[in-house]
């Protein structure tokens, strides 16, 4: 049975897409940690543990990851854009990039925002057109 991630990535479940490649793919939490907190998976490997991708998918999926990662900068007011991969919520490799002002910014303890599906539209909207630049 596919994750709710290959799912997501198939357009099975609405997701607000920020990026996407033949192999990636990048869309905002529903969750987040701030605004702008994007997750990136890969689209054909469903392992939940990113060290037993083999060599390729995982260096692709970060060098994707980078490039979101730059457009989240661009888009959102930040001084950095946080990386963490936790993998125990969804049996799917992803990773999360968040943005931050402070290192308590990427703590997965304190309170997620809550956002209205426009906020999100527009956060999505103003990613991609970074990540469309690069």
């Amino acid at each position: 049975m596919a994750t709710i991630f290959t799912r997501i990535a198939n357009g099975e479940i609405p997701s607000y897409k920020v990026a996407e490649s033949e192999d990636y793919y990048a869309f905002l939490d529903i969750s987040p940690l701030a605004e702008g907190h994007t997750l990136v998976i890969p689209k054909k490997v469903e392992d939940d543990y990113i060290f037993h991708l083999d060599a390729d998918v995982y260096e692709g999926l970060w060098a994707f990851a980078r490039k979101v990662a730059i457009a989240v900068k661009a888009a959102i007011p930040c001084k950095r854009v946080g990386v963490a991969v936790l993998g125990m919520e969804v049996p799917h490799t992803h990773i999360h990039l968040v943005p931050l002002n402070t290192e308590g910014d990427l703590d997965f303890r304190k309170e997620h925002l809550s956002l209205q599906p426009e906020r999100f539209e527009s956060i999505a909207a103003a990613i991609r057109a970074e990540f469309e630049k690069l």
